[in-house]
Parts: structure tokens; sequence; C-alpha cells
């Protein structure tokens, strides 16, 4: 038994030291160090937000034809160009541009979609700047249940801005950095939740994003 301890925690131990080695490939995938220190858009948004996870990827587009991609994101609309059966009730995020989505304004609600409730309230739109910058902002308490922003805020919760921004690059083409930043409380849960328990969730589902959203706007006409 003394063995079979033994042996459990060197695998805990190696896992634990694994995962750590990888956290910065996770929280920083396809960012250069210049994007992940440089300052970023909405810091005013959340109250003693810090700095979350920045990923990026160069598109080989205009920010023109990134932009409508963007501003239909949302779970009753165009999905979240990740993995659908995790993220977005198993339906399929859109293929192409929808007109009667691309009308999203600062103080809108993006929606989540889920198999139970189908489209329910997730983020609100708290900055827009066409071509250039889409902030959603979230705040819930930890069962992932929606809090009123005009409240205070209680002793346990999350809240955060998930930023994109498009950085127009010569040739025509786009660098797309997706970042914002994070606040969870108590202070315990900032530091399991943000540096642990995220950082490869996030990495799964964004990476996936970067690629389809790249993908898509590469094969957009014009």
């Amino acid at each position: 038994m003394k063995k079979v301890l033994t042996a459990f925690g060197a695998s805990a131990a190696a896992a634990i030291a694994c995962l750590a080695a990888l956290r910065p490939l996770f929280r920083h995938w396809g960012a250069s160090p210049d994007e992940v220190t440089a300052p970023y858009p909405g810091a005013d948004i959340v109250p003693d937000g810090e700095r979350g996870a920045t990923m990026a990827v160069t598109i080989d587009a205009p920010p023109e034809a990134v932009w409508p991609w963007l501003v239909q994101l949302g779970g009753d609309r165009g999905g979240w160009y990740s993995w659908d059966r995790l993220d977005n009730g198993g339906r399929p995020s859109a293929d192409r541009i929808h007109p009667e989505w691309q009308n999203l304004k600062r103080g809108d609600t993006v929606k989540y979609w889920t198999k139970r409730y189908g489209a329910v309230d997730a983020w609100t739109v708290a900055a827009l700047e066409p071509n250039r910058f889409l902030g959603l902002h979230g705040l819930s308490d930890l069962m992932g249940r929606p809090l009123d922003p005009a409240q205070p805020r209680p002793s346990a919760y999350t809240e955060g801005l998930w930023g994109f921004q498009l950085k127009e690059l010569p040739g025509g083409r786009t660098r797309l950095v997706i970042g914002g930043y994070e606040t969870f409380r108590p202070r315990a849960a900032s530091w399991l939740l943000s540096q642990w328990i995220f950082p490869p969730i996030v990495w799964v589902m964004q990476a996936r994003m970067l690629a389809v959203l790249k993908r898509n706007a590469e094969r957009s006409p014009g």
C-alpha cells in the first residue's frame, strides 16, 4: 500500500509539474511577448481586474472582413466558432456572414446556448469600435448565474471582459488578439480558477475559435 501511495504521489507531482510548465502556452497561445504585456483595451470595465489569457492569430484578410464574424457571435446567432458540441449546445456555428446579425451595439446582450434552457444571457456588449475592438462583459456568481452590475458585488463572484482586438497589418492582413481582464472572489478562487483550472479549458476552446475565425475570414468572398 505504501508503494502504491508513493507511486500515486509521484504521478500527481509529475502531472502538476507538467501543467505548470504548459500553463504559459495555454494562456498565451499564438501571442507575442509584446501582445501579452502591452496595454489592452477595457481595463476600466472590470474593477480590480487582472489580465487574463491572451491569444492571437494572423489572418490573411483585412479587418473589415473579420469584423462581421465577430459581431454575429452568440448562442442564438452565429455561435462561437469553437467545438460546438461543447459550447453551443451541439448547434453548428455559422459558416457565412448573416446580414440580419450585423446590427450589434453597445448594451446588447450576447447569449449562450444550452441544451436544457436554450439561449440564456451571458455577456453584455461593453465596448464596440467597428473593425477595431469588441468587448464583452460578464458578471456572475460562482454557479454561473448572472448578476446585476448595478448592484454591489457579493463576496463570491466572477467578472470578466472578453475582448477581440483587430490590428491592421501590411498586405491586407489582420492580427486578431483575444484577451481581456478577469476578477474572481474570494481571492482563493482566483488562484485556483485562473491559474490552474481555466487555462487548459480556455486553450481548448479558444484555440479552436482562432483557427475557425481565420479559416472563415480567409474564405469569405471579396
